[in-house]
């Protein structure tokens, strides 16, 4: 399947002094798959270690870290010569093999031709600052598939150029929205983890079968999610984590108006309470990009980090799918849309995705006294603030309040109704399923 990774893969590899890549993301999104493919078709030969599935291979980096031995040492145990020039060399798992990843310093500096990409799920739960080579390594991060991939990968070509082609001047065809909502839902199922996709569209066929081999592949994924706390985070850390991860989504039933609330400390973990009792677990699973953290600010203003507390925020899934599966929802109840009281959480986990894969990092929920608003988005030095409705009722009192004191250039509204704006052209109402496209499309209409 595509992944728009490529694009970003394919820049780095023509940037003039490109230093060795480091590629993020939570395990199983297809960081290895996706640096593969980038091989096959941009470099003349592909060498790929991986430290988990042959450790063996660790004895390379342990003499020193000097490149020009380790490349050859490399060429002897595969068997295959290194074009420096030309090839590409992939070090998967590396969080396996903190001396591999501390020799990107050296790759940086002594051999400054050669294509290094490092990738790991683990990598920032493992190295501090001391032992990374820190200056001399670039970073890009992978997330699970996108509703755009989604489509994609479905074979839905013509709902992938309507997307890239959104320009914000109308409406969308209502045949083409009404396909698009029904596409969003399945997705909303499905998820973005590449092995739910794939039983997915295997089985398109047989949608009843399809959904089934999509839920058993989900549990498997949070079992391995499972067995990766307890390997790397000890007996009684992995405790934690795994209540903790697993305790958000029984959260979320407890407001009834269906939207995300503030994080709550008290009852995840028998005996502990606070922040400071629960704040290793919870940077544990953003750093293993598990989880997707929102900070509440009390002000519409920037630099948003000065009205933001450590203690107070929301957590959202990594993935809308994995939050199905491990709150137990059935397929159809979410392809019916009558999510009960998580209704507004799943909208809002797609939008938080959404968002941070179009590069819309640092997300803010904003509260004052008993006004919320989901999203702040910044864009072109501007504060945005950004209401999400799950259905099509798109009345909204907070939006107003905000609106009132910090007089945004525009609001916006991302719900099941079609794209519009208003007469006086302040407030965009925006499909669900175009939260992607929001960053460019305030930017676009803030300045017409």
């Amino acid at each position: 399947m595509q992944r728009k990774i490529k694009e970003h893969l394919v820049n780095w590899k023509l940037k003039k002094g490109r230093k060795p890549l480091i590629l993020q993301g939570a395990r199983q999104v297809g960081k290895t798959y996706s640096l593969k493919e980038f091989g096959k078709e941009y470099f003349s030969k592909v060498h790929y270690l991986n430290f988990e599935e042959e450790p063996q291979i660790k004895k390379i980096f342990e003499r020193d870290l000097i490149p020009a031995r380790i490349l050859q040492e490399i060429s002897f145990y595969a068997d295959a010569s290194i074009d420096v020039q030309n090839d590409l060399v992939i070090f998967d798992e590396a969080q396996e093999c903190p001396k591999a990843v501390a020799s990107l310093k050296y790759f940086a500096e002594e051999s400054a031709g050669l294509a290094v990409c490092c990738a790991g799920s683990l990598l920032g739960l493992h190295f501090s600052e001391a032992g990374f080579p820190v200056g001399k390594v670039e970073f890009l991060k992978m997330h699970p598939l996108t509703f755009e991939e989604f489509l994609a990968a479905c074979g839905d070509a013509k709902s992938v150029d309507f997307i890239n082609g959104f320009d914000s001047s109308g409406a969308v065809p209502e045949v083409v929205h009404a396909h698009l909502w029904e596409m969003l839902k399945k997705y909303m199922v499905v998820g973005g983890m590449p092995e739910a996709a794939l039983a997915f569209i295997g089985n398109q066929d047989d949608l009843f079968k399809a959904y089934n081999e999509v839920r058993k592949k989900q549990s498997d994924l949070v079992l391995a999610f499972v067995a990766d706390i307890a390997k790397h985070s000890g007996k009684e850390n992995s405790m934690r984590i795994e209540r903790l991860w697993q305790n958000i989504p029984h959260q979320l039933a407890r407001e009834q108006n269906g939207s995300a609330s503030k994080f709550r400390f008290k009852g995840v973990i028998p005996g502990l309470r606070g922040y400071s009792r629960l704040e290793g677990a919870i940077d544990w699973l953003q750093s293993a990009g598990l989880i997707i953290r929102t900070a509440i600010v009390n002000s519409g203003k920037l630099p948003f980090s000065s009205y933001s507390k450590e203690n107070f925020f929301k957590l959202y899934f990594f993935d809308a799918g994995l939050l199905g599966a491990v709150s137990r929802l059935p397929p159809k109840t979410i392809l019916d849309y009558e999510y009960g009281s998580y209704k507004g959480y799943f909208a809002e986990n797609f939008a938080a995705q959404e968002f941070i894969a179009a590069g819309i990092e640092d997300l803010c929920c904003w509260r004052e006294n008993t006004a919320e608003v989901e999203f702040l988005v910044e864009a072109g030095g501007n504060v945005f603030p950004v209401e999400i409705k799950s259905g099509w009722a798109t009345q909204s009192k907070s939006l107003a309040v905000f609106s009132q004191k910090y007089n945004p250039p525009l609001k916006i509204i991302l719900s099941a109704n079609n794209f519009s704006v208003n007469a006086g052209g302040r407030l965009i109402k925006m499909p669900l399923y175009l939260s992607s496209k929001i960053k460019s499309s305030v930017l676009k209409l803030s300045r017409s």
